[in-house]
C-alpha cells in the first residue's frame, strides 16, 4: 500500500484503536504524535476543513480517513 501516515495522540481512544488495528494486521505506518509535535495540527486541520478531529490517516495515494472505524480501515487497505 505504500507509506501511511497517522496523525494522533495517545490520549485519543480512536487513535489507540487504529494503532491496534495496524499492529494486529502488520500494517506499517508512520505515527505523528500531535502532543509532541503540535505544529503538525496544521495538516490535520487542512485535511479536515478546519476541524482538529483525530486520528487522521493519510494513505500513499493522497487520500485520508478521519476517525475511521476498523471496517473503514479494512476496506481502504483491501483496495
Amino acid at each position: 500500500m505504500g507509506t501511511i501516515v497517522m496523525y494522533g495522540a495517545d490520549w485519543c481512544g480512536d487513535c489507540q484503536r487504529s494503532k491496534q488495528y495496524f499492529a494486529d494486521h502488520s500494517v506499517e505506518y508512520t505515527y505523528i504524535d500531535l502532543v509532541e509535535q503540535p505544529e503538525k495540527y496544521e495538516e490535520v486541520t487542512r485535511r479536515n476543513g478546519g476541524a482538529k478531529s483525530i486520528p487522521v490517516i493519510v494513505f500513499a495515494v493522497g487520500t485520508h480517513l478521519t476517525e475511521p472505524s476498523n471496517d473503514q480501515l479494512r476496506e481502504k487497505l483491501d483496495h
